[in-house]
C-alpha cells in the first residue's frame, strides 16, 4: 500500500532524518498541549491572584494520579497498531483502530466520573490548605467532566503517530491551543469568572481537538481509517492494547502517587509555596513534553521495525534517540536556568516570593532534567518491542521507591525543599542505568528467538 506524503516510511532507509521529522510536530504538539494548563496558571496568576494561582497548580498531580492508569492504555494502542503497520498486517490494523476509539469513550467515562465524584476527598487527603480547597475542587469538576475529549484526541493521535502521521495531531493542537488562550482571557478578564473561566477554556479547547481528530481519521486514505459505525471492540486487540498498556498506565499512576506525597510535602510549607512550585513545574513541562516526544517516536519506530522484523535497526533507532533526547534536554535547561526569574515573572508578576521558590526548584531539577528523558527513552524502546511489564516494573522500583524512601527518610530529617526536589535527579540516573541493562538483555533474548526460528525446517 502506498504510504501518504504526512506518513513516515520507518523500516527502510536512514533513520537520523526520518526520526527529527517524526519527533519535530510531536514537540510542538506537546508543548502546545502544555500551554492549555499554562495558559490556565498564567492568566489566572496575573488576573486572580496566588490563591487562584495555586488552585489551578496544585490539581496536576492529582489530575494525572486518575487519568493515567488509563491514558496508559493509548500506549498499547501506539505499539500495537505500529507493530501491525510495520507488518503490513492492515486487516488487524483497521480492527485495532476501531478497538482504540472504542476504549478511549469506555475510559472517559470511567474516569470522568471517578473525578467528579472524589475530587473533593482528594484534594482533602493531599493536605491542600483551606484558602485553595474550593476552588481546586471547582477546577477539577469541570475538568473531568469532560475528559471524554481528551481521552479520544489522545487515542486518535496515537494511532495517527503509529501510521508515522505526527503533523495532522499538530496541526489539530494548533487550533485547539490558540482557542484555549483566547477563552481564557475572555472568560478570566472580560467575564471575570476564575478558576471556572479557565477550567471551561481548557474543556472546550479539548472538545475541537477531539472533533477534529475523529474527523481526520473517518477520512484517512488508508488501513487506520474510521467507521464510526463500525466502531467496537476487537477482543484480541483489546487484549493486546490491554498487555502493553495496562503496565505503562499502572506505571504512569504509581509515579502519580510518589508526586502526589511530593506535593503534599510541598503544601505543608504554604500557598506560596505551592504558587512557586506550580510555576517551575509549568516551566520544566516544556522541557519534559519536547524529551518526551522522544520517547513516543523510540516507541513507534521501534515497534514498526519490530513488526517488520527488522531487529539490526534497534540499536540505531536507540543511540539516535539518546542523543537527541539529552541535546533537548541540555539545551532547555541550560536555557531555562539562564532565564529563571523573568520567566518565573510571567506566572507570578511582582511577587519576589513566590519566585523565589519557583527558582529553588528550577536550579536542581532544570539542571539535571535530561536524565529524565534518557530514562523515559529507554522506557519507549522496551514497550516498542512489546515488552511493558518489566519497564513498569523496574520504574515502580527505581523512581517510586527511591522517591518515597527519600520523603520518609531523608526529607523527614532534613525539611527543606532542595532536599525534597533532590529525589527527582537521583531517581531518574538509577532507573535509566537499570533499564538500559534491561533492553541489552531483551534484545539479545528477542534475536536468538528470530534466529531459532529461522533456522527451523518448513
Amino acid at each position: 500500500m502506498r504510504k501518504k506524503n504526512y506518513e513516515i516510511d520507518m523500516c527502510n532507509g536512514p533513520l537520523f532524518g526520518k526520526i527529527i521529522v517524526f519527533s519535530v510536530p510531536m514537540i510542538l504538539s506537546g508543548i502546545l498541549q502544555l500551554l492549555y494548563n499554562a495558559a490556565d496558571v498564567v492568566v489566572v496568576g496575573r488576573f486572580t491572584g496566588s490563591t487562584a494561582l495555586a488552585a489551578v497548580g496544585s490539581t496536576g498531580s492529582l489530575t494525572n494520579l486518575i487519568i493515567s492508569l488509563f491514558m496508559g492504555l493509548s500506549v498499547g494502542t501506539s505499539v500495537t497498531v505500529a507493530q501491525y503497520y510495520g507488518a503490513g498486517d492492515w486487516k488487524n490494523v483497521n480492527q485495532a483502530v476501531h478497538t482504540s476509539i472504542a476504549t478511549s469513550v469506555i475510559c472517559g467515562i470511567i474516569v470522568g466520573i471517578l473525578g467528579i465524584c472524589m475530587a473533593e476527598k482528594f484534594l482533602i487527603l493531599m493536605d491542600t490548605p483551606g484558602d485553595v480547597l474550593d476552588q481546586a475542587t471547582l477546577y477539577m469538576r469541570i475538568y473531568f467532566a469532560w475528559i471524554p475529549a481528551s481521552m479520544i484526541y489522545n487515542f486518535g493521535s496515537a494511532i495517527l503517530r503509529a501510521a508515522g502521521d505526527t503533523r495532522r495531531p499538530f496541526v489539530f493542537l494548533s487550533i485547539s491551543g490558540l482557542v484555549n488562550v483566547v477563552l481564557n482571557l475572555i472568560f478570566v478578564v472580560f467575564f471575570r469568572m476564575g478558576v471556572a473561566g479557565v477550567a471551561w477554556a481548557t474543556v472546550i479547547s479539548q472538545v475541537i481537538s477531539a472533533v477534529l481528530i475523529i474527523i481526520c481519521l473517518v477520512q484517512f486514505n488508508g488501513p487506520c481509517r474510521l467507521n464510526l459505525k463500525g466502531i467496537k471492540v476487537y477482543s484480541d486487540k483489546l487484549w493486546k492494547i490491554v498487555k502493553i498498556g495496562l503496565p505503562a498506565g499502572l506505571q504512569g499512576s504509581i509515579f502519580a502517587v510518589s508526586n502526589v506525597m511530593i506535593q503534599s510535602s510541598v503544601n505543608s510549607f504554604g500557598s506560596a509555596v505551592m504558587a512557586g512550585n506550580s510555576a517551575a513545574s509549568n516551566i520544566e513541562g516544556f522541557i519534559y513534553v519536547a524529551m518526551n516526544s522522544i520517547y513516543n517516536t523510540a516507541l513507534t519506530f521501534t515497534g514498526q521495525n519490530v513488526g517488520a522484523k527488522k531487529y539490526d535497526r534497534i540499536n540505531r533507532i536507540l543511540g539516535i534517540c539518546i542523543l537527541t533526547v539529552v541535546s533537548i534536554g541540555v539545551v532547555m535547561g541550560v536555557t531555562v536556568l539562564l532565564l529563571d526569574w523573568q520567566l518565573l515573572s510571567i506566572y507570578a508578576p511582582n511577587n519576589t516570593e513566590v519566585i523565589e521558590y519557583g527558582v529553588t526548584r528550577l536550579n536542581i531539577i532544570a539542571k539535571t532534567y535530561f536524565l529524565c528523558g534518557m530514562m523515559d527513552v529507554m522506557v519507549g524502546m522496551l514497550r516498542g518491542m512489546g515488552k511493558s511489564f518489566m519497564p513498569m516494573v523496574v520504574s515502580v522500583v527505581g523512581v517510586c521507591g527511591i522517591r518515597i524512601s527519600w520523603i520518609l527518610l531523608i526529607f523527614a530529617q532534613s525539611r527543606d525543599l532542595a532536599t525534597l526536589y533532590a529525589s527527582y535527579p537521583v531517581s531518574w540516573f538509577a532507573t535509566f542505568t537499570i533499564h538500559f541493562i534491561t533492553f541489552m538483555i531483551i534484545k539479545k533474548r528477542v534475536e536468538s528467538k528470530e534466529k531459532v526460528l529461522e533456522v527451523q525446517p518448513v
